[in-house]
């Protein structure tokens, strides 16, 4: 891994964060929809919302590399009432659907981004109709008392997941650029444990610094050391987001995102090695894109369906059926130029 410029990060994130919006802006939530999920070992669909919060506090002081959410916050903190209409407005697309996910463009549990009282009507809004609650936090906000009150107010299973990306700390605090060190992300995985609530990590795929070679390795092993934590672990390869390192990098042709190749090599080693408690999946964002995780075009929709089959049954069998593709070969190559290139 090649080291970053130390204040590259804090160049990118200047000016990342919009105005302060009106409260017109604050009633609107940013974005919902529907996608395939397993519950149980059923399929079932998943109804997820994107709240128009403060956003991650991150994002002010440095950002991580990837992660341009900050775009789509409120530029201040909303109020309990903001959200609730936000909440209420996309309760008239809710169709009952029994997975629920709700993002904040940050952390559900920090009080500057959704204030307590806001967090047990989020939850109350879905009681009784929903059977699975996501919700996402960084590992410093979580308490048992907040964990309690969210549980209580939701009558079904509540599971949180920490954006851990890596269990390397070299590549968590200077590739990913995360303020957390890697304890810290297991620490609130026993503490999400002993409350009761399902764990949940996300691993990132390629960050930038990492060769293709060392992405790979670094999530498989990342893998490897967060399956006894964590319930399900969601392999998220890196797209290119607005107000990024990964964008500035992308631009001056200095970093591509991951092949489907790799993710498909990630998934079919790491698979085997994981109880089967362990859920195992992958959705990317973007994918087939040239922003997102890709191959050469041709392949790439056989790719990224066999990749959500495996997800959703937790089988590899989809992705060892995937036809043979000549871009292979040109993964294969640059990967072993990579490796030979020397260190700078």
């Amino acid at each position: 891994m090649r080291a970053p410029s130390p204040s590259l990060a804090q160049v990118v994130a200047h000016d990342r964060r919009p105005l302060p919006g009106d409260p017109q802006d604050a009633r609107r939530y940013v974005n919902l929809w529907t996608e395939p999920e397993a519950l149980g070992g059923e399929e079932v669909r998943a109804f997820v919302l994107i709240l128009r919060t403060r956003g991650c506090y991150w994002a002010d002081i440095k950002g991580c590399t990837m992660c341009g959410y900050a775009r789509d916050t409120l530029g201040r903190s909303a109020t309990e009432e903001e959200i609730a209409q936000q909440v209420r407005s996309a309760l008239r697309s809710y169709r009952d659907e029994p997975y629920v996910k709700i993002y904040t463009s940050g952390s559900f549990f920090d009080s500057r981004e959704v204030p307590s009282r806001a967090r047990r009507e989020v939850a109350r809004a879905f009681r009784g109709r929903a059977r699975r609650l996501l919700v996402e936090s960084l590992p410093e906000f979580l308490s048992e008392e907040e964990l309690r009150d969210l549980r209580e107010e939701f009558s079904g299973e509540v599971e949180v997941a920490l954006g851990l990306e890596s269990t390397q700390e070299e590549v968590l605090r200077h590739a990913v650029g995360k303020g957390e060190h890697v304890t810290h992300y297991l620490e609130g995985a026993a503490l999400l444990r002993r409350a009761g609530v399902h764990p949940k990590a996300y691993l990132l795929l390629k960050p930038p610094y990492l060769t293709e070679r060392e992405a790979i390795e670094d999530t498989v092993e990342s893998v490897r050391r967060a399956a006894e934590h964590f319930e399900t672990l969601s392999i998220n390869p890196v797209h290119i987001q607005g107000g990024t390192v990964t964008e500035h990098l992308f631009r001056r042709g200095l970093y591509r995102p991951p092949w489907l190749w790799s993710l498909k090599e990630v998934l079919e080693r790491a698979r085997p090695a994981l109880p089967s408690s362990v859920r195992l999946v992958s959705f990317p964002t973007s994918g087939g894109n040239q922003r997102g995780v890709h191959n050469c075009g041709r392949c790439d929709a056989d790719l990224l369906r066999a990749v959500q089959e495996a997800s959703l049954r937790q089988d590899l069998e989809p992705l060892q059926g995937v036809p043979h593709c000549s871009c292979r070969a040109v993964w294969e190559w640059q990967s072993r130029l990579e490796a030979s290139a020397p260190e700078v």
